[in-house]
């Protein structure tokens, strides 16, 4: 399971107190206000500074952080990533997943009593995600399965035991 999760890249400075604009990587721009503090990550260091204001819409993140008062201070953090801890990432409901976590797993097919391959990818749709699985050694090596990430698909998930059981649908594996 991942320790850290990005959540983010500064893109410019905002203004002249310091302030920046940033990539966002979550999917809800909102999370951002309620950050106490955040990982900064650029090619030559790591450190944790204190989130001094967020504003945040459906399209844009605007974050200031503690000891960066002025446009030249952000420059030198254009491209850095941003990340937050497990324990500072916001708190999920049931059967919630950070996509970070189902990268990877094992997906085991229970009608078939097999391993049907890993998870590789989620693609977050208008409806509900879709996990991609690319098949294992026992199928055409590459294919890769789309899984609606629906009640009727998705049986179980343990994300600590790395595994994922599924029931596919007609047709899901016939592309």
């Amino acid at each position: 399971m991942e320790k850290e999760f990005k959540i983010g890249a500064i893109i410019k400075p905002h203004g002249v107190h310091g302030e920046f604009k940033v990539y966002s990587t979550t999917d809800d721009n909102q999370r951002f206000k309620k950050l106490d503090t955040v990982i900064v990550r650029t090619q030559k260091e790591e450190f944790t500074a204190k989130v001094v204001s967020a504003k945040a819409s459906d399209t844009d993140v605007i974050l200031k952080l503690e000891g960066y008062d002025t446009p030249e201070s952000i420059e030198k953090l254009r491209k850095a990533e941003l990340f937050v801890t497990r324990e500072n990432a916001v708190k999920l409901k049931k059967n919630e997943y950070f996509v970070a976590d189902l990268i990877g797993l094992k997906v085991f097919d229970i009608d078939e009593e097999k391993e049907l391959g890993t998870l590789t990818d989620v693609l977050q749709t208008g409806a509900n995600d879709v996990y991609e699985v690319t098949m294992s050694e026992s199928e055409p090596v590459g294919k890769k399965v789309l899984i609606p990430a629906i009640k009727e698909c998705i049986k179980s998930v343990d994300v600590e035991a790395g595994t994922m059981e599924v029931h596919l649908l007609p047709g899901l594996t016939d592309l």
